[in-house]
C-alpha cells in the first residue's frame, strides 16, 4: 500500500474537478475517449473499442485500489461531465517522489485551461499536502506536443531513456523524462496561475 496519506482525494478547481476514479465514471470517460488522436503516443489505444477501454479502466481502478497508483477522472466543473483522466503513479513515498502521467483529455478541452488547472491541482496536492520533493513526468520522445506542454509548466528536461518501452504494435519507445522539485514549485505555481487566469479560470 502507498504510504502517502490522502493520496486520492477530490481536488477542486474552477474549470475542472479531479475525482478519484470510480466505476460510475466509465461510461462518460469512454464517450470522451473516442478521438484516436488522444491515444497517438500512449501505451494503449482504446478509441472506439469498448472492450479495450474497459480493460484499461479496470486496470486503473485495480491499481488505485491496491494503492500503487491513484487514478482520477477529470470532470467539467460546471456540468459534472467526465472529460478525461490523469494519475499519480511510480509512487516512491520513502524518497518523497511520484510521477504524474496517463493524462488525456477530450480534444474539445485542449487549450482551454483544463490541463493547466489539472496540473496546478495535482502539483499543489503533491508538494503541499503529500510532502513531495520531486514530481516527474515522462512521455514518448517523439511526442512534441506533450513535451512542449511539460516544458511549459515549466518542468526540467532530464534526458532520454532509450528503448524504454515496447508498444502494443511491437515498436519500441524512447521516453523523455522531466521533473519539478519542491524548490521550483513556487515559481511553477505562479506560472500556472498566470496561464490559468489568461483562460479565465481560477483554482480554488
Amino acid at each position: 500500500m502507498s504510504a502517502y496519506k490522502d493520496l486520492a482525494m477530490v481536488l477542486k478547481g474552477g474549470v475542472v474537478r479531479l475525482e478519484p476514479l470510480r466505476p460510475e465514471h466509465e461510461e462518460g470517460l469512454f464517450e470522451a475517449a473516442q478521438e484516436p488522436g488522444i491515444w497517438r503516443w500512449m501505451p494503449a489505444n482504446p478509441a472506439g473499442d469498448r472492450e479495450a477501454f474497459g480493460s484499461l479502466f479496470r486496470s486503473a481502478l485495480s491499481a488505485s485500489d491496491a494503492g500503487t497508483e491513484a487514478a482520477f477522472a477529470t470532470i467539467d466543473a460546471k456540468t459534472g461531465e467526465p472529460i478525461g483522466s490523469t494519475r499519480y503513479l511510480a509512487l516512491r513515498p520513502e524518497h518523497k517522489g511520484l510521477e504524474i502521467g496517463w493524462t488525456w483529455l477530450a480534444p474539445s478541452w485542449w487549450r482551454t485551461g483544463a490541463n493547466v488547472e489539472a496540473k496546478l491541482l495535482m502539483l499543489g496536492h503533491a508538494f503541499e499536502r503529500l510532502g513531495c520533493m520531486r514530481v516527474e513526468f515522462k512521455t514518448d520522445a517523439r511526442n512534441e506536443r506533450s513535451r512542449e506542454a511539460i516544458s511549459a509548466l515549466p518542468a526540467k528536461f532530464e534526458g532520454i531513456f532509450r528503448k524504454h518501452m515496447i508498444l502494443p504494435d511491437g515498436d519500441t519507445r524512447d521516453s523523455a523524462y522531466y521533473s519539478i522539485t519542491d524548490e521550483e514549485w513556487p515559481e511553477v505555481e505562479q506560472n500556472l496561475r498566470r496561464r490559468l487566469a489568461s483562460h479565465g479560470g481560477e483554482a480554488r
